[in-house]
């Protein structure tokens, strides 16, 4: 069958692979919808450093159910469409023992530490799929990216009324904007370019500020000077890592979802005499659910997110243009079957 693989740093193409076998307890699923992100990019062009080659993309999914294992629990039917949590949990290091699965030691993310699901066909445990009624198989391939950013949201642990600044306004940076809207907070969306603003705001953002010399000055008028309540920074740049820590207020938050593309270095006494809750986030927990509901209450269209729709065929063409014009690109969808 076809995948999409990425063999080398700027090199995908589509190969054959063996078809997979569901397990007992897994569902064998036709891939039908795969969004590609931002960590897909980072993957094309070499600069993720979880990745080794060659590797099959596809974290973003959603399919329909085309045969089940014999294990499989009868909620689950031939023929529903669902999507799927990419991740894996070991259930015995630190984090599994603390509840938090979503940062397993062992991680190994779909498209990423292990071969994704930009496929005709993939295998995946019962326990991992979410399905809605509601909602048609581009919706569901969204669900994934969101909850990336809904659970930054819940790091952060955003209520209503505060102010939060989200730096990025990619998919996860969407996703982390609409959790703090969906938590009741104003949200102020921070990005390079206007069209990813727009976004911004059609997912519930009061405010769009572009990145510009005089971005810091606009965050901090919108903040009667005191700065937010919380940063979410949702791109991994050296500068924005920065901003993130002089920008918040005293006693505020920051929640880092972008992985840093090289060391960062700081003024660490912001640290102290702001008394700074500092926070990773990684992948999602519950999330999956909360993203559903969220996208089931039509308070926006969430294909207005989709930049370009394409065949598996057109993904090396695509990854190529985005790597060279990254301010075109928030979302590819790509159509497998």
């Amino acid at each position: 069958m076809k995948a999409l693989t990425i063999t080398g740093p700027s090199a995908a193409q589509v190969t054959q692979i063996r078809e997979p076998e569901p397990a007992h307890d897994e569902v064998l699923i036709r891939v039908r919808r795969v969004g590609l992100c931002g960590s897909d990019l980072n993957t094309f062009l070499g600069k993720n450093p979880m990745v080794t080659y060659p590797r099959v993309l596809g974290h973003e999914v959603a399919g329909t159910i085309v045969e089940l294992g014999s294990g499989v629990e009868a909620d689950w039917r031939v023929g529903t469409d669902v999507t799927f949590t990419p991740y894996t949990a070991c259930g015995v290091c630190p984090s599994c023992r603390a509840g938090r699965r979503n940062a397993c030691r062992d991680n190994r993310t779909m498209g990423v530490q292990r071969d994704g699901a930009l496929t005709e066909l993939v295998a995946v445990p019962y326990q991992k799929l979410f399905t809605s009624r509601k909602l048609n198989l581009t919706e569901l391939a969204l669900v994934e990216p969101f909850s990336v950013g809904f659970h930054a949201a819940a790091r952060g642990r955003v209520e209503a009324e505060e102010t939060v600044l989200v730096m990025g306004c990619g998919g996860v940076g969407l996703g982390a904007i609409a959790g703090a809207v969906s938590r009741g907070a104003r949200v102020i969306a921070l990005d390079t370019q206007d069209e990813k603003l727009a976004l911004a705001r059609a997912l519930g953002a009061r405010e769009a500020v572009l990145a510009s010399a005089d971005a810091r000055e606009r965050v901090m008028d919108l903040t009667n000077g005191d700065g937010p309540d919380v940063v979410i920074e949702a791109v991994g740049a050296t500068a924005t890592y920065r901003n993130a820590v002089e920008w918040v207020k005293f006693c505020g938050r920051v929640v880092y979802i972008g992985y840093g593309k090289e060391p960062v270095s700081y003024e660490t006494k912001l640290f102290v005499m702001k008394e700074l809750d500092i926070l990773g986030s990684r992948n999602c927990l519950s999330e999956f659910s909360d993203v559903i509901a969220f996208f089931e209450r039509r308070t926006f269209d969430p294909s207005i997110l989709i930049s370009r729709s394409i065949p598996i065929e057109g993904v090396p063409e695509a990854l190529a243009d985005w790597a060279a014009h990254p301010g075109r690109t928030s979302k590819i969808m790509v159509g497998v079957s």
